[in-house]
């Protein structure tokens, strides 16, 4: 996607600022990603890429500057209905899933459909279809300590695309894999969200996996420094 043509976005931060604690994690990062895109944040560790992420899914809130997503001040909203967002047009992968582990795979899936008041018969359906498209289907009744690195972070994957969210929120969703079960994860991330024009904001270490983006932006000392178009990998689809 050329960085001169790209349609405006659907989400934008602006000259954020974030402390935790004596540590100033942003310094004025900005940031912006359009529907459809698929942008990756690099950066060495403690640059402040997992902060930005959080503040642009409404997870924390910046102590200065300003998260726009689709003309709402995501800053600014109660949390209330950034909790609605999270279920409804937000999906978020982290690094360890995070999935509950007294659920089984397809209780973990269907999860957010069944608080967004989903009946359970509908809910099992959808989630037993997004589990056969990220290749995991047959695992539906396996709990997450029953499961691989590379089957939990389907799973999760799946629960985070399971309501067709706007925009995904991926934080070293690769992280705790060998490069193999890596490989995987992201092709089946980077397909799906071409099929159903879902944006996603990837935050990675690894070259390899933001080589998966249509564009890279790399964070320094809390300030996004350097943005580069990334070429697309055509084998990733």
């Amino acid at each position: 996607m050329s960085s001169t043509h790209r349609p405006a976005p659907i989400l934008a931060a602006r000259e954020l600022d974030r402390t935790h604690g004596r540590t100033r994690a942003l310094r004025g990062a900005s940031v912006e990603l359009c529907a459809g895109e698929i942008l990756a944040v690099t950066g060495a560790s403690g640059s402040g890429k997992s902060t930005l992420l959080h503040c642009l899914a409404g997870i924390v809130r910046p102590d200065g500057g300003s998260v726009v997503y689709a003309g709402q001040r995501l800053d600014q909203l109660p949390e209330k209905r950034l909790s609605e967002l999270r279920r409804t047009e937000f999906g978020v992968v982290f690094q360890f899933g995070q999935l509950i582990p007294e659920l089984t795979a397809l209780d973990n899936v269907a999860l957010p459909l069944l608080l967004a008041g989903t009946t359970r018969k509908d809910a099992h359906v959808r989630a037993g279809e997004w589990l056969e498209r990220f290749g995991v289907r047959g695992q539906e009744d396996l709990r997450p300590g029953e499961m691989s690195g590379g089957q939990a972070q389907r799973v999760s994957l799946a629960r985070a695309l399971v309501t067709d969210p706007k925009v995904v929120f991926a934080d070293e969703p690769t992280g705790a894999l060998d490069s193999l079960a890596s490989e995987g994860v992201m092709t089946a991330l980077v397909h799906t969200a071409r099929e159903s024009g879902t944006a996603v904001l990837l935050v990675t270490h690894d070259a390899q996996v933001a080589a998966y983006a249509d564009r890279e932006v790399v964070m320094r000392d809390g300030v996004v420094d350097s943005p580069q178009d990334a070429v697309a990998l055509e084998g990733a689809l």
